[in-house]
């Protein structure tokens, strides 16, 4: 049997997992290694412990994998004791297998599939005892399967469920059958640790961070340098408090949001309705679901009855949705394609109805429990969120290297040069070794966050919440954002604009009221075809389809009771909603009843119902939705000829198009069974609704602003392409002399092949002047006189089909239309590969995948806090996305100044103690501390105060700080500092009065002397100096003196130092063990050195910015960019015959791009 194993969410057979929802993640595809313990390896790893002082059992919680090789062997998986588990993002956890004894007998009541799937039969003591083997990993559980030879989420056993399979369950589970369950699925919990502060204190103090200051306050200890190392244990230990307390926070915050246990009703196989713990649900599960609704503790597909639900919780979209019961069929049940027939766990369902004797409540059966819920997936990547890839955080660690080599460096020299002074070895290996903390900034990783905390705080105050801090950063470098329309770029509420009925013989005249319209299929169709419903004698819906309601003037009627009385009167079908003509709002003859609903999905762009007049005559089915998918549902001659043309203008002047059909059902057709695919085929076209949804004003001024700074901006919509590039006209992403190029794939059929073509739009002219006069006007030049367009199933297409053309038209697409969810997500993963920055803005309901998947995701939602997104703004239209970008490159650049202002005080201390200890002196204890904390800790907390500036520059800033600008300045900066240090160091020893040290004695016992108290007053000077110099102001940051704390703060810490150089107290020269130098002409010209000092730092620092350094690439010759959609760019612009227009072109089989 194999040592290694897959630990996946499989994909085939028993093991086949739904189709991925955008709100539950990526699968997880996870590499896993058995191992077992070995007794005589575990005592000698806990002798070996004890020897070390525990230094041992540290490694091994740094690195678990050394931990699990130190104790364990390597054997088969069905054996482990211990896993080690790689997952997808290359990390490596380590787990421990758990077993739980099952009661004999019990395991046929799961049925004789999954007895075999997850049954492990193990001889113990002689006694055949069945055991369920399993581990927990970020919540979820994972169980062996003996026939896969692998561990598989839990959940696998009830993928492959169908919806005739949940309505088997509708009878409910037997107690032994429950019981079985809880013990195979684990407690229904969502259950988020909340560590206590012991552990967690263990924990923060293990962190190498603390460990190294640790290491280094027991070094000052034992060199005397008590005061100081008090004042930074006493300020570390400040910091491990607020950090356990702000972390024990979170936690309790989010157990809180996600832990939720309530009581519920289920139905037992006996038919009793028991009342337990939400705790106890397993799926299989028969809820029973109240009139009066519930905060929902799982996921359920709901199986009668209909539930108004409020999903803002996950989604961010306020506006409650209807659910209707699942549609019984063989088909495998997938909660992403059933989404309408889904409650989701978190969701508060607000009422339902329908469902039970009486007309109230409703039954839903469960379908998942704890973290594999939907809500469970989205608090599992909060808990555990995917590694942030952002070369800054990378560059960062092996920065840290570079400047241990440096340490190393300085450590070697300080020991040879202390070798010569006949010191101890103890105090050589202390003096040794303190170098090391010195020159590797223990505060480092600490005080590159404080620009992003700044920021965040900042981001709070107007409105926009952050659940994902380190993204703020990669907002500074976002290259494209991609934007939904409908609530995002234009207005949610649409008004009606007219409608206009159509037949065989052509299209009527436009209506502008559907009020006016005569009484009719088209009138019925608009006044039921919909899923509107009353709460609290409110109407509560899509807001479409209230003003879609509402111009018809019709009234809403539910049935009350038990419904019969109504039932009766529309021939004893259930009623689901009763709508009534106002001419006679009282009579029944003129009422149409709902008697089944099947509710809008994106993927199909479409919604259905079916009616019956009174008595149960006039059995109707309607169907409304895009234009394009309603037509393709309808008897071809119902359809006007006129229908492409008529759609064509219409979007084209930016109206929300939708169309209506509808066809007579047979009376004695079961309505409570139908399925949809019958329902919605062999349509009669009815008409069209024209809808105007108005840009938001403020979008045209975002665009343009994006624009300006040479940031794309994309719209992704579900609506017609020709409403979209219209709204993409107004809102400025397409200019008034743009074309827009409509890119058309059809898919493989057995009639013909897969052809891709890129036609102009029709101005009025015909395609060939169109395209005649595109090529004349050199609009390919650059790429900016032309922008495509392309929807849904073109880019399916494109995609399956033409992977070759796919980065060209990606790179050059400004409007995707009638896109799917999965397509948005999709698209912003393909832009991903293409090496954007890709940012997303949406209003959260159909965009949770696409918002979650970019690098910024900003969903706009009344909600503080949404799990859709990384980003939740509380306005109501895009301009937080100009304000996000500034702050993130405000908190970048913030970063990169504070990164490399932490790197040169470390320098700079780094310098002045390898010189002092070359003469056999060091510094004092209150120097160091005056430095460290008085100085450099102050300054480097309210250096990041400063605001975004209020432009967005063309120019993005740099994420790696690996790069000539950044490490040619710290070079540079370093040299100018030894050579101030120095300077003053040979100006102090050829002066008359000075005084040589005493060659017999060193370190502390040579103080006070000259040497010290020059380098210490010069290298206090340098921090300040360093301070300006790297703090950046123009274009991406507010000039310097807007930071008006920081500024004082200079100006004060600057006349402290010029006190301590000029004319310090006795008591403070006495304190600080400094040197009285009374020659005054020598103090002004130590503060002429470092006037000097900071200017040519200055000069080249704005030299460096200037771009001076560039001109040492020129040595080694012009490269091409790294990212893929810079070269590609590149290619286009050099390509004037690119796209081919009016040319069908066909799949090819070798590369057609090449990038190399």
């Amino acid at each position: 049997m194999d040592r290694r194993g897959s630990v996946v969410e499989p994909q085939g057979g028993l093991l086949s997992p739904s189709p991925p929802d955008p709100l539950l993640g990526p699968d997880s595809l996870m590499d896993a290694q058995g191992y077992k313990w070995v007794r005589w390896r575990v005592w000698l790893c806990r002798l070996a412990a004890v020897l070390s002082l525990g230094l041992l059992l540290i490694v091994f919680h740094w690195c678990p994998r050394l931990g699990v090789l130190a104790r364990c062997c390597s054997c088969p998986l069905a054996l482990a004791n211990i896993l080690l588990i790689r997952d997808s993002f290359g990390q490596q956890h380590v787990v421990e297998v758990l077993t739980e004894e099952v009661e004999e007998g019990s395991l046929e009541s799961l049925g004789e599939l999954e007895d075999t799937e997850w049954r492990d039969t193990v001889q113990l003591y002689r006694e055949e005892k069945t055991l369920l083997r399993y581990y927990l990993f970020e919540g979820m559980r994972f169980i062996w399967l003996d026939t896969k030879g692998a561990f598989c989420r839990v959940s696998v056993l009830n993928e492959d469920w169908t919806c005739k399979d949940l309505y088997g369950f509708q009878k409910g589970l037997s107690p032994l059958k429950q019981s079985l369950r809880r013990r195979v699925y684990g407690p229904n919990l969502i259950d988020v640790p909340v560590k206590p502060y012991v552990k967690l204190l263990f924990e923060e103090v293990l962190n190498p961070f603390y460990v190294f200051q640790l290491i280094s306050i027991t070094l000052w200890l034992i060199d005397d340098y008590i005061v100081y190392a008090i004042c930074i244990f006493i300020i570390s230990m400040l910091s491990v408090c607020i950090s356990l307390y702000e972390t024990r926070k979170q936690s309790v915050t989010l157990r809180d949001m996600a832990q939720l246990v309530t009581n519920v009703t289920v139905r037992r196989d006996s038919g009793v309705e028991e009342c337990v713990s939400s705790v106890d649900l397993v799926p299989g599960d028969c809820l029973i679901v109240p009139q009066e609704g519930l905060l929902l503790p799982c996921d359920a597909a709901l199986l009668a009855g209909e539930c108004l639900v409020n999903e803002s919780m996950l989604t961010g979209e306020s506006v409650p949705v209807l659910k209707t019961p699942l549609p019984a069929g063989e088909g495998k049940y997938s909660s992403e394609a059933e989404r309408r027939h889904t409650l989701f766990c978190g969701t508060q369902l607000i009422q339902a109805k329908g469902g039970r004797p009486g007309g109230s409540g409703a039954v839903a059966v469960v379908t998942s429990t704890g973290f594999f819920t939907a809500k469970g997936n989205l608090v599992s990547s909060i808990l555990y969120p995917q590694p942030t890839n952002f070369r800054f955080y990378q560059d960062s660690a092996k920065f840290l290297l570079i400047l241990g080599f440096v340490a190393l460096t300085g450590t070697i020299y300080s020991f040879v040069v202390l070798l010569k002074t006949n010191v101890t070895w103890v105090e050589l290996v202390i003096r040794s070794l303190d170098i090391v903390t010195i020159a590797v900034p223990p505060a480092l990783p600490a005080a590159i966050t404080t620009g992003t905390i700044y920021a965040q705080r900042r981001l709070k105050k107007q409105g926009v919440f952050c659940i994902s801090p380190p993204r703020i950063n990669i907002c500074g470098k976002v290259s494209v954002f991609c934007f939904d329309k409908t609530g995002t770029l234009t207005e949610e509420g649409l008004d009606v604009w007219g409608v206009m009925e159509g037949g065989p013989a052509g299209f009527s005249e436009l209506v502008p009221e559907p009020r006016l319209l005569s009484p009719g299929h088209m009138l019925s169709g608009l006044a039921c075809c919909h899923t509107v419903t009353l709460l609290r004698g409110q109407p509560l819906g899509d807001p479409l389809e209230l003003k879609m309601v509402e111009s018809t003037g019709w009234t809403l009627q539910e049935p009350e009771g038990d419904g019969k009385a109504l039932d009766a009167q529309f021939g004893g079908h259930k009623v689901l909603a009763v709508m009534r003509c106002p001419a006679q709002g009282a009579s029944t003859s003129q009422a149409v009843a709902i008697v089944q609903r099947f509710p809008f999905s994106s993927a199909l762009q479409r919604m259905s119902v079916v009616t019956v007049a009174q008595g149960g005559r006039s059995v109707l089915a309607f169907i409304k939705g895009s234009p394009e998918m309603v037509a393709s549902l309808c008897q071809a001659e119902t359809v006007p000829a006129q229908f492409s043309s008529k759609l064509r203008n219409f979007s084209s002047e930016g109206l929300r198009v939708l169309a209506l059909a509808c066809k007579p059902l047979d009376k004695n057709t079961d309505i409570r069974t139908i399925k949809r695919g019958e329902v919605e085929k062999d349509m009669q076209f009815v008409g069209l609704l024209m809808m105007k949804n108005l840009v938001k004003p403020e979008s045209a001024k975002v665009i343009n602003i994006l624009r300006l700074a040479h940031l794309r901006s994309v719209m992704v919509t579900g609506d017609n392409i020709l409403t979209a590039v219209n709204v993409a006209k107004s809102c400025g992403m397409v200019g008034s002399d743009e074309k827009v190029i409509f890119v058309n794939a059809t898919p493989h059929t057995a009639q013909s092949m897969p052809t891709l073509t890129f036609n102009v739009e029709d101005a009025g002219t015909t395609d060939t002047q169109s395209s005649i006069e595109v090529i004349t006007q050199g609009l390919y030049q650059g790429g900016f006189g032309y922008h495509l367009a392309i929807n849904g199933r073109s880019f399916a297409a494109l995609c399956d089909h033409f992977p070759d053309y796919l980065p060209k038209v990606l790179v050059r697409t400004t409007i995707f239309a009638r896109m799917s969810p999965d397509q948005k997500t999709q698209l912003v993963k393909e832009l991903q590969k293409l090496n954007y920055r890709v940012g997303m803005c949406g209003d959260g309901a159909n965009d949770c995948g696409a918002l979650r998947a970019a690098d910024v995701g900003v969903s706009l939602s009344d909600a503080e806090a949404s799990v859709a997104s990384p980003f939740t703004s509380k306005t109501d239209n895009i301009s937080c996305v100009p304000l996000l970008i500034r702050e993130g490159r405000c908190s970048l650049i913030t970063s990169f100044s504070l990164f490399r202002y932490m790197a040169l005080y470390s320098l700079i201390q780094f310098c002045s103690i390898l010189i002092l200890y070359t003469v056999k002196t060091t510094m004092a204890d209150l120097q160091f501390l005056v430095c460290d904390i008085f100085l450099v800790t102050v300054l480097a907390i309210v250096m990041g105060r400063g605001g975004p500036s209020k432009e967005l520059h063309s120019r993005r800033p740099a994420a790696s700080l690996l790069t000539l600008p950044v490490l040619g300045s710290l070079f540079i900066h370093t040299c100018l500092i030894i050579l101030g240090q120095l300077a003053v160091f040979f100006i102090t020893t050829s002066q008359d009065w000075y005084i040589p040290l005493n060659s017999t004695v060193y370190g502390t016992a040579n103080l006070p002397n000259m040497e010290d108290t020059v380098v210490f007053s010069l290298s206090g000077y340098q921090y300040i100096i360093m301070a300006v110099v790297v703090t950046k102001g123009y274009p991406h940051k507010k000039p310097l003196y807007h930071n008006v704390i920081f500024l004082c703060l200079l100006f004060l810490l600057l006349a402290l130092m010029t006190w301590l150089v000029v004319s310090p107290g006795s008591w403070v020269r006495q304190e600080l063990l400094l040197y009285n130098i009374s020659d005054m002409g020598f103090k002004m010209l130590l503060i002429a050195v470092a006037a000097l000092n900071f200017f040519i730092c200055f000069v080249v620092e704005v030299l460096i910015d200037a771009g001076i350094l560039n001109c040492l690439r020129l040595l080694r010759g012009r490269r091409q960019s790294k990212k893929q959609y810079k070269r590609l760019n590149i290619l286009l612009s050099n390509s004037p015959s690119w796209p081919p227009l009016n040319q069908p072109l066909v799949p090819t089989d070798h590369t057609i791009i090449c990038l190399s």
